[in-house]
């Protein structure tokens, strides 16, 4: 398979999402970025992506919201939500909506991210 991998990163920190959008494209991979949850599903009601990387807490929709509301759409990407909350219920809960894995950002390096949306 060659087509390129494409991923949606969702993330209100410019410098986060603008970081992930390059280690990714110096992997070969396709990223696009949206602030906030609502542009992010915009997005996605239109194109095709094989992961969303997502950020939970964010303006207008948070990454609960976004999870809720894929669950509507016809395509299902990986998901994989990135975020400063620590809480175990915080992560039970992203897991039963549906994410695939949960990423603590303080705790987890670009690379190894990287790594798991290559993986998919």
């Amino acid at each position: 398979m060659s087509d390129q991998k494409r991923v949606l990163i969702i993330e209100d920190e410019k410098p986060l999402a603008h970081a992930l959008a390059l280690k990714l494209g110096h992997e070969g991979l396709e990223a696009v970025t949206a602030s906030n949850g609502q542009t992010g599903l915009d997005i996605l009601a239109n194109q095709t992506f094989d992961v969303v990387l997502l950020d939970l807490m964010m303006p207008v929709m948070d990454g609960f919201q976004v999870l809720e509301a894929l669950q509507k759409l016809e395509q299902h990407p990986a998901v994989f939500v990135l975020s400063n909350l620590s809480q175990r219920e915080d992560e039970q809960r992203v897991l039963s909506l549906g994410a695939t894995k949960y990423f603590i950002k303080s705790n987890t390096p670009l690379s190894v991210i990287v790594e798991e949306v290559k993986k998919v």
